[in-house]
């Protein structure tokens, strides 16, 4: 006769009626029944698996701890050290802005304009320093004596020479105002060195 009993637990066919009642009376011979049964023994194997699987990975995961630990502090010092660069990078975008601002057309033009201004300004100056010299004077006439011949071709010579760099800053103003000859920014770039308007001289 097939029960319920028996037809989960087949391996309890061949006890008696008495040996199952006896199994229901003792703790013991039912546990020793119960741990032979085959699902039972296939259960217990299966978490011995998994318990030595889980100590498998959890010793690898030990392992790679230290790794782990030394990888998070590397990558943080390559995050820290790629926000230096960064904050490196703006501020070395904006020296560069400021280096092209110099060289920009409108402010070399301003430049040129300026030592234009200057370059006037010199060769008046010393053309006035000429006309009104401070003369010596003849204890006694009361006279001034005017000023011997090398001095006057020296002046002639250092005022020739401003007004014709006057002249030609003048003129290369006029070209880049007008562009009539094609002037680019780097001719205008060319006559600035150092901060002085050399090659025009």
């Amino acid at each position: 006769m097939t029960t319920p009993l028996l037809a989960e637990f087949p391996e309890l066919a061949h006890l008696s009626r008495e040996d199952l009642e006896d199994l229901l009376a003792d703790p013991v011979y039912f546990q020793a029944i119960f741990h032979s049964l085959g699902g039972v023994r296939r259960l217990y194997q299966s978490q011995a698996d998994l318990g030595f699987a889980n100590e498998t990975i959890a010793n690898n995961n030990l392992h790679l701890q230290q790794p782990l630990y030394n990888l998070r502090s590397e990558t943080q010092d390559a995050f820290d050290e790629a926000k230096s660069l960064e904050a490196r990078w703006k501020e070395l975008e904006k020296e560069q802005r400021d280096l092209y601002q110099r060289y920009t057309p409108q402010f070399l033009l301003m430049r040129l304009k300026h030592s234009i201004t200057a370059q006037d300004d010199a060769s008046e100056a010393l053309a006035t320093a000429f006309v009104r010299p401070p003369t010596s004077v003849n204890p006694t006439s009361g006279t001034g004596t005017p000023a011997p011949n090398n001095e006057i071709d020296d002046f002639v010579k250092e005022f020739k020479e401003l007004r014709k760099i006057y002249h030609k800053r003048v003129l290369w103003a006029e070209k880049w105002s007008s562009k009539s000859l094609g002037v680019s920014v780097i001719d205008i770039s060319c006559l600035h060195l150092h901060g002085e308007w050399l090659l025009i001289q």
